[in-house]
């Protein structure tokens, strides 16, 4: 059908052809055909929309029926959980406050307990205290009564004591006093001592090396000074006229100089001898002299010595200035260089008195650099320290004495002057610098074969035989030659007399034998010369 009605349009749907009609009217009849269609669709959907709305709105009121009763039934068992619990939860809170209080209450109970015991122990104390109380003051009464009886005693008995030992009291106390005294200032000693001793120990090392450090940074060669010079001589027959003749020369020579002229039989040489440096240099520059000159008589003797003397006097100036130089000490007074050069002729033990104080300053640096003291004053008061013996035969008192005098005298620091006093330890040592000279003194003359003492002794025994002599009035010059065994005087002619020599020479000789011990014999040469001089112009 479908098919026919579109092959043939004017085909019905009831089976007929439908008959030609106009186009409009087609249309129209179509669209009335389409909108009673549309009305009809619409009224029956509505009649379906309302059936399914009716259904789905009593459906929907039967499902929220349900709902609500649901709901209601669900708040009922909620809020029947909701009481139940909160009545288990009530139920809890007041099972837990019942316990908290119970245990409060059993808490309270046994403080109030605890409380009832310390009242009660208070109260056995309180009891207690003051039976103790009472006891205390029975037993203080009783002591009281018994002290009084001791004082008493006591009173007797020191009475008696003081009548025993015939002590009062107040003197028995201040034996007893001193007594303790005595013993505590023993404790103290040695307490002082043992403290003393352990810082000896500790310092024992620290001092060793500081000695040591000087002495390896200053060794210094030692040569022992003699009593005799050796001047060579061209030939044998210069010993004569030496001599000269009658000996007047031999004797001139020996009177000016103060030294023993040896001629024996010594090829070519003449043995001078003297204790004294300085003489023996002079005469060993005058012979010198001579002999190169050859013209030896009196005069000519006396003028060679005079002139060998400023030599000397030079080379001493000239050897205190060599000193400071090698010392590096500047601003010492001239007279104190030329009593530096003095020491060049002096020895010590055999020891030259002049290269001691230079090592002596040397090494007194030295120490004093190691310890942080000052180095310039240090080395200063070690070359000084000695400058007394430049003139200690001439003037009376030790060379330490002397020295410090000369120090204050041209004006050296006290820390000088205090070295040279302490330096024997004449004085006690107050200061650092005062105690590094001592070391550095001892150092230097402890150096083996540093000195001899036989010549020491030696030499102080002359120098003692030459003292005792010219402390005789009239004496002009004395030696002591041939090594002691005689001593040569020179007497000024205006005091002495001739018949006055004998008992001088007697006077000498018993004063030697009462004052010096000496071996074998000295003999007492007393000489008296009158001169008379003059010049042809």
């Amino acid at each position: 059908m479908r098919l026919m009605a579109q092959k043939h349009p004017n085909f019905t749907k009831n089976g007929g052809v439908l008959l030609t009609m106009p186009t409009p009217v087609k249309i129209i009849l179509g669209l009335i055909a389409v909108l009673a269609l549309i009305v009809v669709c619409v009224l029956i959907g509505y009649n379906y929309r309302k059936k399914f709305s009716e259904r789905e709105i009593g459906s929907a009121e039967e499902e929220a029926k349900r709902i609500i009763n649901e709901a209601i039934k669900s708040g009922e068992a909620k809020k029947r959980e909701t009481v139940f619990e909160a009545k288990e939860e009530i139920h809890k809170e007041r099972n837990e406050l019942e316990r908290e209080i119970k245990e409060r209450r059993s808490e309270m109970s046994k403080q109030e307990r605890r409380l009832q015991q310390k009242e009660e122990n208070l109260d056995r104390k309180n009891d207690s205290l003051e039976k103790k109380n009472e006891t205390l003051r029975k037993k203080i009464a009783d002591a009281e009564a018994t002290q009084a009886e001791i004082e008493t005693l006591k009173k007797s008995q020191l009475e008696m004591l003081e009548k025993i030992s015939g002590y009062t009291t107040e003197e028995a106390k201040a034996m007893l006093v001193a007594q303790v005294e005595s013993e505590v200032t023993h404790e103290m000693a040695m307490k002082v001592k043992e403290l003393e001793e352990r810082a000896k120990e500790e310092a024992d090392a620290t001092a060793r090396e500081i000695i040591a450090t000087a002495i390896q940074r200053c060794a210094a060669d030692h040569t022992s000074e003699v009593t005799v010079s050796v001047v060579p001589l061209a030939n044998d027959e210069m010993k004569g006229r030496i001599i000269g003749r009658e000996g007047r020369n031999i004797r001139t020579f020996e009177n000016l100089t103060g030294c023993d002229l040896i001629i024996d039989d010594t090829p070519e040489a003449i043995t001078i001898s003297s204790f004294d440096p300085v003489r023996r240099e002079i005469a060993r520059i005058a012979l010198e002299k001579l002999i190169s000159d050859g013209r030896i008589h009196p005069a000519h003797i006396e003028e060679m010595v005079a002139k060998a003397q400023r030599e000397v006097n030079a080379t001493i100036k000239a050897e205190g200035e060599r000193a400071t130089f090698e010392t590096n000490i500047h601003g010492l007074h001239p007279e104190i260089i030329k009593l530096l050069g003095r020491m060049r002729y002096r020895t010590s033990y055999g020891q030259n008195v002049l290269n001691h104080s230079i090592e002596v300053a040397h090494i007194s640096g030295l120490i004093a650099a190691e310890l942080g003291v000052d180095v310039a004053t240090a080395k200063r008061a070690g070359l000084l320290h000695d400058i007394g013996k430049s003139i200690d035969h001439e003037v009376e008192g030790s060379h330490v004495t002397i020295g410090a005098e000369i120090a204050r005298k041209y004006k050296e620091s006290n820390a000088v002057v205090h070295a040279i006093e302490a330096h024997h330890g004449d004085v006690e040592a107050k200061t650092v610098i005062a105690c590094i000279v001592q070391a550095a003194d001892t150092i230097s003359a402890a150096r083996p074969g540093a000195r001899r003492e036989n010549i020491e002794n030696y030499v102080k025994r002359l120098e003692k035989l030459e003292e005792i002599t010219n402390s005789f009035p009239g004496i002009a010059n004395s030696y002591a030659i041939q090594a002691g065994r005689e001593i040569r005087v020179m007497v000024d002619p205006e005091k002495v007399s001739e018949d006055t020599m004998i008992m001088l020479a007697r006077d000498i000789a018993k004063k030697i034998e009462a004052e010096l011990t000496y071996p074998g014999q000295i003999k007492v040469n007393v000489l008296r010369e009158t001169k008379a001089v003059d010049y042809a112009k």
